[in-house]
């Protein structure tokens, strides 16, 4: 199983780990990333994201395949929400499954890492007492740059 996601409701993670089963599988390592209530010492109220989907979807299959290729995992999904998310919602899962589990480990934090640095994914963060603020927003990497940490 191999899926990337975009999402405009409540992500599933048992519906999604379940997509994950494989006989063949002998570790299942997940990953959710979560909406804080706060960042660089501001109180965030709720965030907003906006996605180029088609881009989106088609980057984020190629980085489950890579992962899949690099670490032989026996299956990938990962799903990242668009929209406005309130704290504590989930913004990004991430599931993989392989034979080992440090081969699941390491799969899951090659994709989570690479989402964050090379999907066309921006986050708007609304605060207490001050105007919302565009973060993260600075121009995005080539989609052949491998500049992140694994």
């Amino acid at each position: 199983m191999l899926r990337f996601l975009i999402s405009d409701t409540a992500i599933q993670t048992i519906e999604l780990s379940r997509l994950l089963a494989d006989s063949t599988a002998g570790a299942l390592v997940t990953f959710e990333g979560w909406v804080r209530n706060h960042n660089r010492g501001r109180t965030v109220l709720s965030l907003e994201y906006e996605v180029y989907e088609i881009l989106a979807e088609k980057e984020g299959e190629r980085i489950l395949r890579e992962a899949c290729s690099k670490f032989n995992l026996c299956g990938a999904i990962a799903c990242h929400r668009q929209g406005h998310l309130a704290i504590g919602d989930i913004a990004v899962w991430v599931g993989t499954t392989a034979v080992h589990r440090a081969a699941a480990f390491a799969g899951t934090r090659y994709i989570i890492n690479a989402i964050k640095h090379r999907l066309p994914i921006w986050k708007k963060e609304y605060y207490r007492e001050e105007e919302p603020q565009w973060v993260l927003c600075q121009k995005t990497p080539s989609l052949f740059e491998q500049s992140f940490d694994e």
